[in-house]
């Protein structure tokens, strides 16, 4: 017998050679009917894989995150078989699940798949599906594996080669065999509803100077409705696209000409993000923070004193050579070192500290133009950045109040569902990191003690963390229900000793600060993205460029449509006139299409009485009210999500 404990703590006995399966039948059939996948002893298994000694078991469904990664693995093995069964000359790479769903990289030698072949290709997976075929682990040489592959497929020998002995396993279902480290479902039969997305190009082994593949990409569900339902989901997310919005929105643009992912901010966008700044300055000041202005640039060296250059130099934008001899220079990619400097400009006592330092600083990366993507990736961008020096009896409280800093910003902006994740090293890629284990551990203790206190739900992720400190990330679920990383908070031991910062103590002897990392919006190009996409383009009412538009009935109603402007002006309520020569209604379509959220109507009654007739954006009609009582409209909904700090 063997001593299997649930997450629970309960412990039940089974005979040696139980499978998962046979302890979830032991709880409840039901279960034993929904459980996919498994983990023991902090690997994933099979179900049906036999437990031959004493661990921790733990059991996952559809439910749950590791569930649908063992379902969306499993489904790339029936698309690798559904494709070697279309396609006979085809040559399988790899097929991983990812975030939503799966892909496998193939070579189809001179074939090509585009969206026509996309039903076939599901047809053939749901016929394998249907045929409830078991998956099967087993293992093989490595001798074994190579003469499986040779003279075949030359993407697996090449894999194999740096495999080892002991280390190899296949897996089989149906008349197919792959490659696999496992981590499967039961049986194929699970799977009841399959969509290719899409196809795209992705060099082998991700170098652009290997042969290009073809990536097929697909996901699965294990019922209909819930793809019916996804897919549905991914329609609404066509529609709110920051890229498509943007555009019809004028906030943004990008040009050839100027460069790729080198954003350009039209006069709305421009407007939108200097309201978010001064949003965030306003809580700042209250909160202590001092802005700074720190360079573009600036020479090599103090980038290789912070460690950016020997992490992200190679792929960075190259330096910058000057007329000096062996004086060089690079574009800034991250404000923390400038900040270091700017600390160090003077010594400072323990009564003076924290120094908060804030700045709204460009920063620029040279990302892969394959990775670019409208705002959210992009090669130059601006961090709503601070760092805090404090003493080490500082950092509880100051961790603290970052975090209810970020609160502060997450939900004036609607941001309400997140999970706090702690992202620390993984302590197996220790060289991954710079700095003292002893210093490593004071920092994810205090980013852990912190999140517990102020009651936030959170999550420890290993291998997440910066390399130079641990940190703390907002990770949001937006209106789709899709989660994004908003905001992060590090502590950091390490920057303060690689440029020698010191403050004197009580004692009158030098000590070393400690630096926290702070950005509530991230960068402002990405914040503006996931808000746009989240909100659709119906930006809060203190947010969005225009709160209101005045639509006049005819040219002899032009002046007192002026008159209203002024005086929404004068109450600091934003608007605009428009008053062409056409309809109301076609007036009114274009304003909903521009998402103004208020349609103020102005006619023959309207300039008798002083009034203005009120439509709100997706058309409820509130009539016809004074200029008075519109004020105290907009400012009761503004003050209803913009929460004083």
């Amino acid at each position: 017998m063997i001593k299997i404990t649930l997450p629970d703590g309960s412990i039940k006995e089974h005979a040696k050679g139980s499978t998962p399966m046979d302890v979830a039948r032991d709880i409840s059939e039901g279960l034993a009917r929904n459980v996919i996948s498994a983990k023991f002893n902090g690997t994933i298994i099979e179900s049906t894989t036999p437990l031959q000694e004493d661990g921790a078991l733990v059991l996952y469904t559809w439910r749950d995150p590791e569930g649908k990664t063992a379902f969306w693995h499993s489904s790339a093995h029936i698309l690798a078989q559904a494709l070697e069964e279309l396609y006979p000359q085809v040559k399988l790479w790899v097929g991983p699940a990812i975030e939503n769903g799966f892909y496998y990289d193939v070579d189809l030698g001179e074939d090509s798949i585009s969206d026509k072949d996309f039903k076939a290709i599901e047809d053939k997976m749901l016929e394998i599906a249907r045929g409830k075929h078991d998956f099967q682990m087993r293992e093989v040489s490595k001798a074994e594996a190579l003469e499986y592959y040779k003279g075949k497929n030359e993407y697996k020998v090449d894999l194999i080669q740096n495999l080892e002995d002991g280390t190899i396993t296949f897996c089989d279902h149906s008349t197919f065999t792959d490659l696999c480290r496992g981590g499967h479902i039961p049986n194929t039969g699970i799977v009841k509803a399959v969509k290719i997305l899409s196809v795209a190009g992705a060099y082998y082994q991700g170098d652009e100077n290997n042969k290009m593949l073809t990536r097929v990409y697909g996901i699965s569900f294990p019922k209909q409705k819930e793809l019916t339902e996804y897919l549905e989901m991914l329609e609404e997310a066509k529609k709110r696209d920051h890229r498509k919005l943007g555009r019809e929105l004028e906030l943004f643009t990008f040009s050839q000409k100027v460069g790729q992912g080198l954003p350009l901010w039209l006069p709305k966008g421009a407007a939108l993000r200097e309201r978010l700044e001064q949003f965030l300055k306003k809580a700042q000041k209250k909160a202590g923070y001092e802005m700074v202005v720190s360079p573009h640039i600036g020479q090599k060296e103090l980038y290789v004193t912070s460690g950016h250059y020997e992490k992200y130099g190679a792929d960075s934008f190259q330096p910058i050579h000057t007329p000096k001899e062996d004086e060089e220079f690079l574009l800034k990619p991250m404000n923390c070192p400038h900040h270091c400097e700017i600390f160090k400009h003077r010594p400072f006592s323990y009564r003076e500290l924290p120094k908060r330092y804030a700045e709204f600083g460009t920063v620029y990366r040279y990302e892969q133009s394959g990775e670019l993507h409208g705002l959210t990736r992009v090669r130059g961008f601006t961090q709503d950045d601070a760092h805090i020096f404090c003493t080490p009896e500082q950092l509880d409280q100051e961790f603290k109040n970052v975090i209810d800093l970020s609160l502060y910003v997450l939900g004036s902006l609607g941001f309400e569902n997140f999970t706090a994740q702690v992202s620390v090293r993984d302590l197996e890629t220790p060289e991954k990191y710079i700095g003292s284990v002893e210093n490593w551990e004071k920092a994810e203790n205090a980013i852990i003690n912190a999140a517990r206190e102020k009651g936030l739900d959170y999550v420890i992720e290993s291998g997440e963390a910066a390399f130079y400190g641990p940190k703390l990330d907002f990770m949001v679920r937006d209106a789709l229900g899709r989660n994004w990383q908003l905001g992060t908070i590090q502590v950091d031991y390490n920057l303060p000793e690689r440029f020698d910062l010191t403050y004197k103590g009580s004692d009158n002897e030098m000590h070393r600060p400690v630096m926290i990392h702070r950005a509530p919006f991230g960068s402002m190009e990405r914040f503006i993205a996931l808000l746009l996409e989240h909100t659709g383009g119906n930006f809060p009412l203190w947010l969005i460029p225009d709160q209101a538009i005045i639509l006049s009935v005819s040219e002899k109603h032009e002046k007192y449509a002026e008159k209203v402007l002024n005086s929404l002006e004068n109450n600091e309520i934003r608007a605009l006139i428009d008053n062409r020569n056409e309809t109301v209604g076609k007036k009114i379509r274009e304003a909903e299409m521009n998402k103004i959220p208020f349609m103020l109507i102005v006619g023959e009654n309207e300039e008798a009485n002083e009034t203005i007739s009120v439509r709100k954006h997706g058309g409820e009609d509130l009539g016809a009210i004074s200029l008075n009582d519109f004020r105290n409209l907009v400012n009761t909904e503004i003050n209803s999500t913009l929460k004083s700090f």
